[in-house]
């Protein structure tokens, strides 16, 4: 029976020293990239057995040393340290210590950018969620009283706003927008015709559909849905628009030529919103009462020319004001919280991505929260 040749490892590990106290590790042959688990597990286990006071790792017989073997060797010089061990390297070789000079011991010692999940208990997640919200709360209200200014200033300086950005933004975030509007608006507008056909009609109360709808449309429905829509497409496209100049430096260049971030870049944006999206809240409630239209004339036996009746004479001008009120305070938290969000990527792609995310949940965050709040002034002041 023949004996099977046992293949020599490419490296070695003597130990010198007292068990507790000063112990010296030798490593010799080749310390490269293929033997690094073996190697790692020795020496762990040798440390562990050894359990030193003072460790010397001796490289005077190592042969070759690759790029990951040296990292290897500063790892285990950091985790020494952490555990408060006196250590040292001894007799390097000039081409072992090239190669550990290539490595930037300061970068090792940094913390990662993605850090391991900790295992942390619900008190301390609540906490943490707390402080990201008030940090977040603090950033989003300083960022606002910024646009706040730049908008203060274009109306003094009406020439230093950039029109034909202006314009531009309008045709992206309006005209682009039109068909998506007009096709959830109306089949919003027919459901909720629909939806309350079927329980009005069980009280002869047909005739109250359109007024019904109307209102609805007009005050609530028109601007909160039209909102949502641009939240979704365009302010997400501003955080992404954004944050890839802040990934490529571009936002640097334009501070270093001595302009504002906040006026070249963020205000022809918000400009514009403010001015589509009340357009579009108008468009929205013609197509949500076109909608119910075509319930009403083929679900409920009326002619069109009653059912717009109805609908002109439930609504006043004390209805389509707020809502154009609403449509632009929506404007403003949508095209600011997603100029905002851009503006804080720091990273690469997998930033811009995260920050396209946060603005469009924000932004429909502070949409839902204004409406609320709307709802509650106008019921008080009458409106």
């Amino acid at each position: 029976m023949k004996k099977r040749a046992v293949t020599p490892l490419p490296y070695s590990i003597e130990v010198a020293g007292e068990k507790g106290k000063e112990v010296v590790f030798s490593l010799g042959g080749r310390i490269a990239l293929e033997n690094l688990r073996s190697l790692n597990s020795g020496v762990q286990a040798r440390l562990q057995e050894m359990a030193p006071a003072k460790l010397t790792v001796d490289l005077s017989r190592v042969e070759y040393l690759d790029s990951a073997g040296a990292l290897v060797l500063l790892k285990l010089q950091q985790a020494a340290r952490t555990r408060s061990l006196d250590f040292q390297f001894a007799n390097i070789p000039a081409t072992v210590r090239g190669i550990m000079d290539l490595l930037d011991r300061e970068d090792l010692a940094a913390p990662p950018l993605i850090k391991d999940r900790d295992a942390t208990n619900l008190v301390e997640e609540l906490g943490g969620g707390a402080k990201r919200f008030t940090e977040d709360l603090v950033q989003v209200t300083t960022f606002l009283g910024e646009l706040l200014r730049a908008l203060a200033y274009a109306l003094l300086h009406p020439r230093s706003v950039r029109w034909n950005d202006v314009a531009s933004y309008m045709k992206r975030a309006g005209m682009d927008g039109l068909p998506i509007v007009s096709l959830i608006s109306f089949l919003l507008g027919l459901i909720l015709a629909f939806m309350s056909s079927l329980q009005l009609k069980q009280f002869g109360a047909n005739v109250y559909v359109a007024p019904l709808l109307a209102i609805a449309v007009v005050k609530e429905l028109g601007p909160i849905m039209t909102a949502i829509l641009v939240a979704g497409r365009s302010g997400s496209a501003f955080a992404a628009e954004i944050g890839t100049m802040k990934v490529n430096e571009e936002v640097d260049a334009l501070i270093t030529m001595g302009f504002d971030p906040i006026r070249f870049l963020a205000l022809p944006k918000v400009l514009a919103a403010m001015v589509v999206v009340p357009l579009l809240t108008l468009y929205a409630d013609i197509c949500g009462i076109a909608g119910g239209l075509v319930v009403g004339v083929l679900g409920l036996d009326l002619t069109a020319y009653t059912y717009l009746q109805d609908t002109r004479t439930s609504l006043t001008i004390l209805d389509i004001v707020p809502s154009l009120i609403k449509a632009g305070v929506f404007a403003l938290l949508i095209a600011g919280i997603g100029c905002q969000r851009g503006f804080q990527v720091r990273g690469g792609a997998e930033a811009v991505g995260t920050a396209t995310t946060s603005a469009v949940v924000a932004a429909l965050f502070l949409i839902i929260v204004t409406d609320s709040a709307f709802a509650l002034a106008f019921h008080y002041l009458g409106i």
